[in-house]
């Protein structure tokens, strides 16, 4: 007899939270065309290999892992759909991960059946970036601004809280780093766009639609 039910996609999720993992897992298992293989709390190279799911969901909102990540997926199993899934609706940061490879980047504020359709259009092998976001970016790329590029995650988000007129502690508490760190990554930020007052950095980052 042929089966005549829809082929379901495999899905791996990765999401630190344990709560967030088993609502996430619950919501994508709902829909008759997706199967949540594992809930993991970090990338695990051994059952990515393993699984070879056709895509791979990541709660991320620590930046500075998504290269990390991505490797290890296009290492472990190459054909791999990669999304992020964060509450940062900055154009910048999306345009960072899209330059790290992801294939989708969703917005933690859409509607439930947005997301779910979101992950159904990668795992089916398409690519899903927030339509919010993945305007500006083109229109950005066709215009060849420069400098967003150069600058980590990281210092994205601390360029645009220097632009809010957050002092250096406040910068820390808000991404929790310590000060300290805060003040490195402002020297780096000040280098690599080539200015020497907090008040040109934000000039820097409200020109180039950062904050």
């Amino acid at each position: 007899m042929i089966d005549l039910k829809p082929k379901r996609s495999r899905v791996l999720l990765v999401a630190k939270q344990v709560i967030i993992g088993k609502a996430l897992s619950q919501l994508l298992a709902a829909d008759g065309e997706l199967d949540v293989l594992v809930d993991m709390r970090d990338v695990d190279e051994t059952l990515l290999a393993a699984h070879s799911p056709d895509l791979l969901l990541v709660d991320l909102d620590t930046f500075d892992e998504i290269n990390v990540i991505v490797e290890i997926s296009r290492r472990a199993s190459p054909h791999t759909k990669i999304a992020v899934l964060t509450s940062s609706a900055l154009q910048p940061t999306m345009q960072r991960c899209v330059a790290c490879g992801v294939d989708g980047y969703i917005v933690k504020d859409v509607l439930p059946a947005e997301f779910v359709r979101a992950c159904k259009s990668l795992a089916r092998g398409e690519t899903y970036f927030d339509p919010r976001l993945a305007g500006e970016l083109l229109r950005r790329l066709r215009a060849g601004v420069p400098g967003q590029d150069e600058l980590s995650i990281r210092e994205g988000e601390i360029i645009r809280l220097i632009a809010s007129g957050h002092s250096n502690k406040e910068i820390g508490a808000e991404l929790v780093l310590a000060e300290k760190t805060v003040k490195n990554h402002i020297t780096r930020i000040f280098s690599k766009i080539q200015v020497t007052a907090r008040t040109q950095a934000a000039i820097y980052a409200i020109r180039n639609g950062m904050a």
